[in-house]
C-alpha cells in the first residue's frame, strides 16, 4: 500500500496477504490479523475512496465490519451464503449510517461457474466504477472458490477466476492483489502464477517447467485443469434477480462521497491534527504527588465524605 501511494508502482502484489476474516479484536477462520483491512488504511492516507473488491469463496466479513459505517470504503464481496462460514454477507446488508450503500454483498450457491461469474462480476464492478469512482483498489484473490478446492464448492477454472483480475486491471486504477483462501495445494500456485501474469500482461506455457517441486502437479503437469461436472445451483433467474437488487442499490450511492475516517496519519487532510483529540489534564492525585510527595492522599483533602463503613 505504501508502494502505490509513492508511486512506486501501478500494482503491487502479496499472495501472503488477503486474511480477510480477521476483526479488531480477535482472530477468525485462519486469519490472525487483517492486512486488508491495514491495506486500506494506509491507501486512505492519500485517497479519498477506496474500493475492495473479494472473490475468496467466504464471505469478507471482517474488511466489510471494519469499514461498515464509512462511505470512503466500499467492499464488494461475492461469496457462498447459506450454512456456510462466517454466516454473514446477506445481500441485504448493504452498510449503515455514512456508510449505508457502501457494502455490497452477491451471495451465491454451490456451483458457480466461469459464465455464470463473469455475467454478475463485470456489470455490478463496473457499476461499482462509475458510481463510486475509487482512487485505489484492493482486490483479495482467493483461491478456494476454484473447482476442486477442498473446501470450496465452486466451479471456476483459473480463467474464469483470472478474468475477474483481468477485468479490474482495464480500469488502470493503482491496484493492490492480495491472496486469501485456497485448500488444494496444487491448485493454489496455479491460480496466482497464472494471475501475475495476467496483471503483467505476459502469456504463460500450459505446460509446467521442470522444477523441484513437479511432482505435486501431476499427473499431467499443465498449468489449467479441466473443471468438474457439478451441477450450477445458482439459477439465471436468481442471478438475474440478485443483480438487479444490488444495481438499485448503487444507484442511491452519491455522487461524491466524503465522510473523515481516521488513518493514523498526522497532520494530513484526511486527518488533522487536533480533530477529535482530547488532552489529558492531571488530575488532583498526580498534582498531590507533584507537590506533597509524602503526603498521603485522604478523602478530606479532595473533599470527599467518608462513608460510615469505611474503617
Amino acid at each position: 500500500a505504501v508502494r502505490l501511494n509513492d508511486n512506486q508502482a501501478d500494482a503491487v502484489i502479496n499472495w501472503a496477504g488477503g486474511l480477510h476474516h480477521a476483526k479488531k479484536a480477535e482472530a477468525s477462520g485462519f486469519c490472525y490479523v487483517n492486512d486488508c483491512v491495514l491495506a486500506i488504511l494506509e491507501l486512505l492516507k492519500k485517497h479519498q475512496r477506496v474500493l475492495y473488491i473479494d472473490i475468496d469463496i467466504h464471505h469478507g466479513d471482517g474488511v466489510e465490519e471494519a469499514f461498515y459505517c464509512t462511505n470512503r470504503v466500499m467492499t464488494v464481496s461475492f461469496h457462498k451464503f447459506g450454512e456456510y462460514f462466517p454466516g454473514t454477507g446477506d445481500v441485504l446488508d448493504v452498510g449503515y449510517a455514512e456508510g449505508k450503500n457502501y457494502a455490497i454483498n452477491f451471495p451465491l450457491n454451490d456451483g458457480m461457474d466461469d459464465e455464470s461469474y463473469k455475467k454478475i462480476f463485470r456489470p455490478v464492478i463496473g457499476k461499482v466504477m462509475e458510481v463510486f469512482a475509487p482512487g485505489a483498489i484492493v482486490l483479495q484473490c482467493g483461491a478456494d472458490s476454484l473447482s476442486g478446492d477442498r473446501l470450496g464448492c465452486f466451479n471456476l477454472s483459473l480463467k474464469g477466476h483470472a478474468d475477474c483480475v483481468e477485468f479490474v486491471k482495464s480500469f488502470g486504477i493503482p491496484t493492490l492483489l492480495l491472496g486469501g483462501g485456497g485448500y488444494t495445494l496444487r491448485n493454489v500456485p496455479r491460480c496466482w502464477t497464472y494471475e501475475t501474469a495476467v496483471m503483467l500482461g505476459e502469456d504463460v506455457k500450459d505446460e509446467l517447467p521442470y522444477n523441484d517441486y513437479f511432482e505435486y502437479f501431476g499427473p499431467d503437469h499443465r498449468l489449467h485443469l479441466p473443471v468438474s461436472n457439478m451441477e450450477n445451483l445458482n439459477s439465471p433467474q436468481y442471478l438475474d434477480q440478485t443483480k438487479v437488487q444490488i444495481l438499485e442499490v448503487l444507484r442511491d450511492i452519491e455522487p461524491v462521497p466524503g465522510a473523515q475516517i481516521q488513518t493514523g496519519q498526522v497532520e494530513s487532510q484526511l486527518n488533522p491534527r487536533g480533530m477529535n483529540m482530547d488532552i489529558d489534564e492531571p488530575g488532583t492525585d498526580e498534582v498531590l504527588e507533584d507537590t506533597h510527595p509524602d503526603t498521603r492522599p485522604t478523602n478530606s483533602i479532595f473533599g470527599r465524605k467518608e462513608h460510615p463503613a469505611e474503617f
